[in-house]
């Protein structure tokens, strides 16, 4: 005889234990299981920021926090209003987790380490009697008239309701297709960029803290600090870029052109501060007083680009050197050749198709009782927290439907 659960989830990450411990918690009559394909959950919460987890970030007005989702600004609206970063806070102190807000926003908990929030939930989720069903991998998916039946590698469970919180999992969208959903194919989400040039090859390591960046012959821009890194560049400036642009640059196969402007000026004005450095520091050696508050490093190679030696001083140098530096500084053109998974964290475009989601309860549209939380839907941020957020939104709020 199958075993029957009142309530299964498949997925034990982030946003499967979060439902699963409000909702036994709330209903403690229920029997409530999580489906984990591998020998231990949470992986993706372990190795998140670096291993210290970026739990959510610090922004507490529901119309600013969607700005960071490419995709589901529009369907978290709502969402935001009922379950926000305030309450994720809320939710992990009554746990005795304390979470501490950094300079650009992220938040942490204090113990900076991803062990304490897998600890918080192994504890609420054995409190509540949550069974956690571990090598668990879902073959099958079939619903039936009141309930569900999940053939998995250890045998078949039924299920009253179901939720599924896989996130990025090609295996489990395409069991979601079968049984009648839309799945959007998932590209790559957030990704750092393959560059080769002579201007950064030696300076790896270097920030940039305030730079703007373009996709030319795309309406592609962002701003932000830049990272030069061994085979690239990096950091919010970058991340931003790719997110946005995710279903943009995969059909560019990821070869294309940016243009960076490290002062954030235009290219007029630039100048006129260029000529006014030219009378001001006439005597000294242009590579040794780097402006705009750029790194010397950097300062260095964009003079070498413009044709300015290393021993030129300002009083030297000509108008075409100084149009040549005033475009290198706001006009900067580098190929990209590639991409590159950015840390561990690999996020993807794509999932269930959103409009087959009902955004007031995260209720299939199609399948009554099917329910779904997390990256599984096409739903994903730029790099800070907010992919949690939405993991922690959409599983609250399953909590608070699944038992209605």
């Amino acid at each position: 005889m199958n075993k029957h659960k009142d309530i299964i989830i498949i997925g034990g990450g982030a946003a499967g234990f979060f439902a699963a411990i409000n909702i036994a918690e709330q209903h403690p009559e229920l029997s409530v299981a999580i489906l984990e394909r591998g020998k231990e959950g949470l992986q993706k919460v372990k190795i998140s920021g670096g291993g210290r987890c970026n739990v959510t970030h610090a922004e507490f007005i529901p119309s600013e926090l969607v700005l960071n989702y490419p995709r589901g600004e529009k369907e978290l609206l709502g969402p935001f209003h009922s379950f926000m970063t305030g309450d994720t806070i809320a939710w992990f102190e009554d746990r005795g987790v304390e979470l501490k807000i950094e300079e650009d926003g992220r938040m942490f908990p204090v113990s900076n380490s991803s062990q304490t929030i897998i600890n918080c939930f192994l504890n609420e989720a054995q409190k509540y009697n949550v069974e956690i069903l571990y090598n668990h991998s879902v073959k099958s998916i079939k619903t039936r008239e009141n309930d569900f039946s999940i053939e998995t590698s250890q045998g078949i469970l039924d299920c009253n309701k179901l939720l599924v919180a896989t996130g990025s999992n090609p295996k489990i969208w395409k069991l979601l297709e079968d049984i009648g959903h839309t799945i959007v194919q998932p590209v790559p989400s957030l990704f750092t960029f393959d560059i080769t040039d002579k201007r950064i090859k030696d300076i790896p390591g270097v920030v940039a803290k305030d730079v703007e960046i373009k996709v030319i012959n795309t309406n592609l821009v962002s701003e932000g600090p830049l990272l030069i890194t061994h085979v690239g560049m990096s950091a919010p400036a970058i991340l931003k870029l790719s997110a946005f642009g995710a279903i943009e640059l995969a059909e560019l196969k990821y070869n294309f052109e940016i243009e960076i402007n490290f002062t954030r000026l235009d290219v007029e004005t630039c100048l006129e501060q260029l000529k006014d450095f030219k009378l001001g520091f006439a005597k000294k050696a242009i590579i040794n007083s780097p402006q705009f508050d750029l790194p010397k490093r950097l300062w260095k190679q964009l003079i070498l680009a413009s044709n300015i030696n290393e021993v030129e001083r300002w009083a030297d140098i000509n108008k075409q050197q100084l149009e040549s530096l005033a475009s290198q500084l706001t006009k900067a053109k580098f190929s990209v050749t590639g991409k590159s998974t950015f840390k561990e964290e690999f996020v993807t475009a794509g999932g269930v198709d959103l409009k087959d989601v009902n955004f007031k309860t995260f209720e299939s549209k199609r399948i009554p009782n099917l329910y779904f939380a997390g990256e599984v839907i096409n739903v994903d941020a730029v790099t800070g927290g907010f992919n949690f957020q939405n993991a922690w939104t959409g599983a609250y709020i399953v909590s608070q439907n699944i038992n209605r």
